[in-house]
């Protein structure tokens, strides 16, 4: 074990000035170990969770790594994400890492949300494909971003519209009312299940499906009523977040994990809580982050453009990550030099770091 030295790291964003109280909008905790700067680097960030103390931080930086956890100005501002603005951003946590740590070799960690948006950057890094929102102009920062030379997806998700989709409750009948049910879509009516038919899973799919369509129609009527108006952009809510049938059966892709159980705990009271993905979004963060239709955080498309070596590690007992999720961002990664690896755990391994870090250290070693 060496000693760890843990250093603020601030840095000015491409796009934004420094608040007024003096805060950059870039942000993150530098662990490395004590002595000289380490070669090689990870660096970890999601969408809107604040990653700069990431768990396995301190584990691998006690193995003779850097850790930059490392936060775009959208940490805890999920409604204001905008997808080509946190590349730019995640791109100025790299470049400190190459011109400034001494890193020689940058790893990319997509933990949990990350796993999309860190792919989504790797993406952009080798072949610049991100375009901007509706009405937004293009980021130049983006065009020349510095690329990561190794790859990991750990607990991952596989893109914010598909798990949004996947979490959502379709038998919301109207976007206004959060008690609207349509009772033959309601995944907490007895009458419907658990257990739940094969018919009934297709319907409430296809269901989940249409709502989300549904939304970015009204997004888009919306932000094209707004033209010629004072504003461009509005805030709506998204109700009733916490209702894959996942989660309620664990007959459905069975793993390790506890039955009726979500991040939140019991499904049927976090569904009608005032937490959840989503839950606040501008016009234009739903179409960046959430719409099936016009996001660009999905993974598949990113993880295709993906060629340098990749790791992907499971958590068998995650309560929201499904195996099916971990196979997909396996299949998609177009490296021919690529690893499947499983831990049992929950989503943010509390019980397995060490074992994580072991596994992850083995792996870049090898590299």
């Amino acid at each position: 074990m060496s000693e760890i030295v843990k250093e603020f790291v601030g840095l000015p964003s491409p796009l934004v000035g420094r608040a007024g109280a003096g805060g950059h909008p870039c942000q993150g905790v530098y662990h490395r170990p004590a002595g000289n700067p380490p070669k090689t680097a990870f660096i970890a960030a999601h969408y809107n969770v604040d990653f700069s103390e990431h768990y396995l931080a301190e584990h691998l930086a006690a193995r003779g790594y850097g850790f930059l956890g490392w936060n775009t100005r959208f940490r805890g501002s999920e409604a204001y994400f905008l997808l080509d603005h946190a590349l730019a951003e995640i791109g100025a946590g790299v470049r400190w890492l190459r011109e400034r740590a001494g890193a020689e070799r940058i790893v990319l960690l997509g933990n949990s949300g990350g796993g999309s948006l860190m792919a989504a950057y790797q993406s952009q890094a080798v072949k610049p494909n991100v375009t901007p929102v509706a009405g937004m102009r293009p980021v130049p920062a983006i065009e020349d971003l510095p690329a990561g030379d190794l790859f990991i997806a750990l607990a991952a998700h596989s893109g914010r519209p598909e798990v949004l989709t996947a979490w959502m409750d379709p038998s919301v009948t109207d976007e206004s009312d959060a008690l609207s049910v349509d009772p033959s879509l309601d995944p907490f009516d007895p009458g419907n299940g658990p257990p739940y038919s094969p018919e009934f899973q297709a319907r409430y799919r296809a269901a989940q499906r249409a709502r989300n369509e549904r939304i970015t129609d009204w997004v888009l009527a919306r932000l094209d009523a707004l033209k010629g108006t004072r504003a461009r952009d509005a805030l709506f809510n998204v109700h009733r977040t916490w209702a894959d049938l996942r989660m309620i059966d664990p007959a459905i892709e069975p793993s390790d994990r506890a039955p009726n159980r979500c991040y939140l705990g019991e499904p049927a009271k976090a569904n009608y809580g005032v937490f959840g993905i989503g839950s606040l979004c501008t016009l234009r963060s739903w179409l960046s982050m959430w719409s099936l239709r016009t996001s660009q955080c999905t993974a598949a498309p990113h993880l295709a453009r993906i060629t340098v070596p990749s790791l992907v590690i499971h958590a068998t007992a995650d309560a929201c990550v499904y195996d099916s999720d971990a196979r997909a961002i396996f299949d998609a990664l177009a490296t021919s030099d690529k690893t499947l690896d499983h831990i049992k755990d929950t989503h943010y391994l509390p019980d397995s770091r060490p074992r994580a870090a072991y596994l992850i250290d083995a792996w870049v070693r090898d590299h």
